[in-house]
């Protein structure tokens, strides 16, 4: 396996491999218990979690957020590959918490804090709202919805991370999100995952965003900006 993650120019250390190695285990066990995920075959696995939550670690930096955290992708395993990183994981779903507690706990991983809760809810929050150097998600929404989700946490200097398909469609669509919400498209780079198209998109924050978003969660979606 750890052939993969050479392929794509990650270059892990024993340790590191052992890590990925301890959480495919974690999240085989718990799968069963909590669906965490569909895909459960371990190179599929490791290439379309593991490797491709990897594929954006480059742009982030500091304290980050990741927004619908999920089985912590992107979250966890950017920690396993940048150790000095604080990352904050929110996640609406209690069974999916506790398994991401159980990962951070087995894997004994510093700096890293899990929190129950919806984004709409939290991004109001004094103690969250532009609090972070980074914000990521993955496979959580459309771009517009995403952005609107996110772009709140973000501090004005810092990005937006998102980790898409093929994105171009949703980019333009969510150009107008992103200036309403103090952001700027600064880049989308393109992978190739194994025949899949992989983008990861950033924002950059430039401005605060309006205190009236993000919107409750059933207006967000049906009225995107």
């Amino acid at each position: 396996m750890k052939s993969l993650f050479d392929k794509f120019g990650f270059n892990l250390s024993e340790k590191q491999f052992a890590d990925f190695e301890n959480y495919y285990n974690l999240l085989n066990f718990y799968n069963a218990k909590f669906n965490i995920t569909a895909i459960t075959e371990k190179k599929e696995v490791y290439l379309k979690h593991f490797v491709d939550s990897l594929l954006g670690a480059k742009f982030i930096d500091g304290c980050f957020l990741d927004v619908g955290a999920g089985g912590g992708f992107p979250s966890l395993p950017i920690k396993i590959l940048k150790p000095k990183l604080n990352a904050v994981l929110l996640e609406a779903t209690g069974k999916k918490c506790e398994f991401l507690k159980e990962v951070v706990k087995e894997l004994k991983l510093d700096n890293v804090e899990i929190i129950c809760g919806r984004a709409e809810e939290k991004a109001h929050d004094k103690f969250f709202r532009e609090k972070f150097d980074c914000a990521t998600a993955r496979a959580v929404a459309a771009l517009p919805i995403l952005s609107e989700y996110c772009l709140p946490f973000v501090k004005v200097g810092g990005k937006f991370v998102a980790y898409k398909g093929d994105a171009e469609e949703e980019i333009n669509s969510a150009k107008s999100a992103v200036k309403i919400l103090g952001g700027k498209f600064e880049t989308a780079e393109k992978f190739d995952l194994d025949g899949n198209t992989r983008t990861v998109v950033v924002i950059s924050k430039e401005k605060s965003t309006d205190n009236a978003y993000p919107r409750a969660n059933a207006k967000i979606r049906k009225k995107p900006l």
